[in-house]
């Protein structure tokens, strides 16, 4: 399975002011919150906020979690 490259950027807590909700599990991440920014190459609108661990583990998870 490919997928389409995208940037990953690293947030750092003083950086993050506002909340999100993350793709990889449907929970708020926190303004505060370190986290990582995706943004595909090919759609950077499409660009989404993922907790660490998510993003790490996004391959593991069934369709539709």
């Amino acid at each position: 399975m490919s997928e389409e490259p995208a940037e990953v950027r690293r947030i750092q807590p003083y950086e993050a002011r506002k909340a999100y909700l993350c793709p990889g599990c449907n929970q708020e991440i926190p303004a505060g919150v370190g986290h990582l920014v995706v943004v595909p190459r090919q759609a950077p609108d499409l660009r989404r906020h993922w907790h660490h661990a998510c993003w790490e583990h996004r391959h593991r998870r069934r369709p539709g979690r």
